[in-house]
């Protein structure tokens, strides 16, 4: 089981990563404007080595701008990470355009993560690229009205039997229910939003019985 931190908020990495049960950290452009933060000047090499020092192995982000600035943006992100000992991955949104571009990124070596996926046929494009990830985004794709379980459970099965199997890294989660659910289909890798990941830090019972076992502990000090 792999997951992944789903924030550009250096306080939540700050917060969650200590965990130690996140594989590294996840980001994009709207997440990066949701943390106050200015996409086109991010300071990556900075990201990267904080995500170092909280016990990331992956760094995760995503091409922006036109099309034609992909390869030189991919490779100031891998540049990043091979400086601060972390490996980074380009994310790459599953329109025509962006595909295009994508042969000319993993000239670069790196790994790439296909992403905004919301159909299984999608499948089909990053097996054929040779892609190391594609994010499905599970709960957009419920709220869309698309059979979101029906496609999640058909991209196991395109999978069985590949020569190099496309990771799933199913992202856009709402609860940990969801995670259970996708689990029990065959999915092993998530990427989760700092509120999903506290839910899943969080049983009500298991905060009773341990409670229990510290009052029954305290109860025989002298």
């Amino acid at each position: 089981m792999k997951l992944y931190l789903d924030t550009a908020d250096r306080q939540e990495w700050r917060d969650l990563m200590p965990t130690q049960i996140f594989r590294g950290i996840t980001t994009n452009p709207i997440l990066a404007a949701r943390a106050g933060l200015d996409y086109p000047n991010v300071d990556w090499t900075s990201m990267a080595a904080e995500a170092v020092d909280l016990g990331a192995v992956e760094l995760h982000a995503q091409v922006f701008g036109p099309i034609e600035g992909y390869v030189d943006w991919a490779g100031q992100l891998y540049e990043a990470g091979r400086k601060s000992g972390i490996e980074t991955i380009v994310k790459i949104p599953l329109v025509e355009a962006a595909i295009r571009a994508t042969p000319g990124i993993k000239e670069l070596g790196g790994r790439i993560l296909m992403t905004a996926c919301y159909d299984a046929k999608q499948m089909f494009v990053a097996q054929a690229l040779e892609a190391d990830f594609i994010a499905p985004y599970f709960g957009r794709m419920m709220e869309a009205g698309v059979d979101a379980m029906g496609h999640l459970a058909t991209m196991v099965q395109m999978n069985n039997g590949c020569e190099k199997p496309c990771s799933v890294l199913v992202a856009s989660l709402r609860s940990p229910d969801q995670m259970v659910s996708l689990a029990d289909i065959g999915h092993d890798c998530f990427t989760i939003a700092p509120s999903v990941a506290r839910s899943l830090l969080d049983c009500r019972l298991s905060v009773a019985a341990f409670e229990d076992f510290e009052a029954i502990a305290k109860s025989g000090l002298t």
